[in-house]
């Protein structure tokens, strides 16, 4: 007994443009790179395609090889670090506000890079020791939020009031540590603002492990976070344990963005208004929102740190100075203030 071939269900179209979505901003996030790369002042664009090409000579190899590959690789990875941080967050809290920064998990990560870095603790100025300073601070921020928010953690708008209050401890406690030791405030300021500079193979190689496997773990949890998001008793319903997968949520994001702040710093708003973008380009469904928003924050920090390079080339220029250098987090905290106004004035009219 033959019966007539099932009927394939639609897809929606939204889904089925998710991978070609995808596949531009995987381009986009190369034209980032090559434009990171060709920026700087010593070597040209021709002479990095000639060095890429394997010639050159030992100056520019150099330059190119030793330190503008790995500051765009870090930049890269830090941006995409951020933007999936941002998205597992605000995803977990049911909150569009709940970013890195504002949830104790960012000013956390700068006090230990800070604390690491200006008190020299135990000799802690490695990269790695850095790195592990950053992540310590950083789970001990969310740590105090959880603790802090108590029977409230389901509740977005107390959530976020708690993530205000604790950061601004967290970040009076770091003007403390920068009050003890006031001679090491130039090699700290790169936790403050946010900058690539300098970065080097050893960050990469610091970072990129991190990164990756806290990043799977993420993808890992598409499936319920794009529950939580719909409601802690619909997601219960589905036969969600919402505690622990909010608990699992938060330990992603908290590690992704305690390996990007010991990599690069704070930059500012990348964490909290990535999430939005990769929302309006890929859906709500958190199994393409999750990776666009890696790829979007690539992107933003990638194009800050090289936006920012060629604009330090025009003010020396402009101010005629040998050297001037602006942070890519200067870029993206001016940049992300105005966005931050333009969602909340959109929200606003929306209600």
């Amino acid at each position: 007994m033959s019966g007539a071939p099932a009927k394939r269900m639609p897809v929606p179209r939204r889904q089925r443009a998710a991978g070609p979505r995808l596949a531009v901003l995987l381009l986009l996030v190369l034209a980032v790179a090559v434009a990171g790369t060709v920026a700087g002042r010593t070597v040209s664009g021709g002479g990095v395609w000639e060095v890429l090409r394997g010639g050159g000579d030992a100056t520019a190899r150099h330059v190119v090889l030793q330190l503008r590959l790995p500051r765009v690789l870090v930049a890269l990875v830090a941006g995409a670090s951020l933007g999936a941080a941002g998205i597992v967050l605000q995803s977990a809290l049911r909150n569009p506000l709940a970013g890195p920064e504002v949830t104790g998990v960012t000013p956390g990560a700068v006090l230990g890079a800070v604390a690491a870095t200006g008190l020299g603790l135990a000799g802690w100025r490695s990269p790695g020791a850095v790195v592990a300073a950053a992540c310590a601070g950083g789970f001990a921020g969310a740590g105090l939020l959880w603790l802090l928010a108590g029977r409230d953690r389901g509740d977005p708008a107390r959530t976020a009031v708690h993530g205000v209050l604790v950061s601004a401890v967290l970040a009076g406690l770091t003007a403390m540590v920068l009050l003890v030791a006031p001679g090491e405030l130039g090699g700290v300021v790169q936790w403050l603002v946010g900058s690539t500079e300098g970065r080097l193979w050893t960050h990469w190689h610091l970072l990129w492990p991190w990164a990756l496997v806290w990043g799977a773990a993420s993808c890992l949890l598409a499936g319920p976070l794009t529950l939580l998001r719909c409601g802690d008793e619909q997601a219960a319903a589905a036969g969600l344990r919402t505690g622990r997968a909010r608990l699992a949520a938060l330990v992603c994001a908290v590690a992704l963005t305690a390996g990007a702040v010991s990599a690069v710093g704070a930059l500012g708003f990348v964490g909290l208004l990535v999430p939005h973008l990769a929302f309006a380009v890929c859906g709500a469904d958190l199994r393409t929102a999750l990776p666009g928003a890696a790829l979007l924050g690539a992107a933003v920090v990638g194009g800050a740190d090289a936006a920012a390079q060629w604009g330090s080339r025009a003010l020396a220029r402009v101010l005629d100075a040998d050297r001037l250098s602006v942070p890519a987090g200067a870029l993206t905290t001016c940049v992300g203030a105005v966005l931050l106004l333009l969602v909340a004035r959109r929200r606003k009219e929306e209600v």
